[in-house]
């Protein structure tokens, strides 16, 4: 059969009378329509069956060989890195145990308040009071306040904290408050500042030990407790 026969055949042919059973009695021209329509019918339809689940399936891996990547650079750098820090590991527990040093034990608080004390006697501030107040319990250590109260001129207070701060032990100072002193004159004269009275909170601190950790959880604990 001719193109042209092929195409007269198209012409005179009723989309009707398709007849699926006898398909080879076509014409030809919708043989291959038909034929075209069954391929992209079974292309797009395995797109979306088959290979839009691999493509899919494709990004995850792709995402997952990323993070893997990136995990072997991660641990390739530490293992190249070891012995470095291993030696950091080995300075930062010196650094810390210098620290715990300057840490006073229970025992090492009266010489700690005996060197406050002379610090600010050194300074010229007239010692008012210095009250130890109660242990507070923290997770890795232990707080020991005391408040003081001192006497004295603006240069002496400097001069106070500054030598506190230069203690050999961890002491912090906290809630400072200064006032003014004024006297009146003998004959009635106007008030004048002659001190400084400065209330101020010092802490200092130790290491907890496993008892004051337990300690500390049963506060907190009870604290929660009376929350609810």
């Amino acid at each position: 059969m001719g193109f042209a026969e092929s195409m007269e055949s198209l012409k005179s042919f009723d989309p009707n009378d398709i007849d699926f059973n006898n398909a080879g009695s076509w014409p030809m021209p919708v043989k291959i329509i038909v034929l075209v329509a069954v391929f992209f019918i079974l292309m797009i339809g395995g797109y979306f069956l088959l290979i839009k689940d691999q493509y899919s399936e494709l990004d995850r891996v792709s995402i997952e060989e990323t993070k893997l990547k990136q995990q072997y650079e991660d641990k390739a750098y530490k293992v190249a890195n070891l012995e470095a820090f291993r030696l950091q590991m080995e300075d930062m527990k010196k650094s810390f145990g210098v620290l715990l040093k300057q840490l006073p034990a229970k025992t090492e608080v009266p010489g700690l308040l005996e060197d406050i004390t002379n610090t600010g006697l050194g300074s010229g501030l007239e010692i008012e009071s210095i009250q130890l107040k109660p242990e507070v319990s923290k997770e890795f250590y232990v707080e020991l306040p005391m408040d003081i109260v001192v006497a004295g001129t603006y240069h002496d207070i400097a001069s106070f904290v500054s030598g506190v701060a230069s203690l050999p032990r961890i002491v912090t100072l906290h809630d400072l408050k200064i006032e003014k002193i004024t006297k009146s004159g003998g004959d009635g004269a106007s008030s004048r500042i002659s001190k400084l009275k400065m209330t101020v909170q010092a802490k200092t601190y130790r290491y907890g030990t496993e008892a004051d950790r337990e300690k500390s959880k049963k506060a907190s604990k009870k604290g929660k407790g009376r929350r609810k």
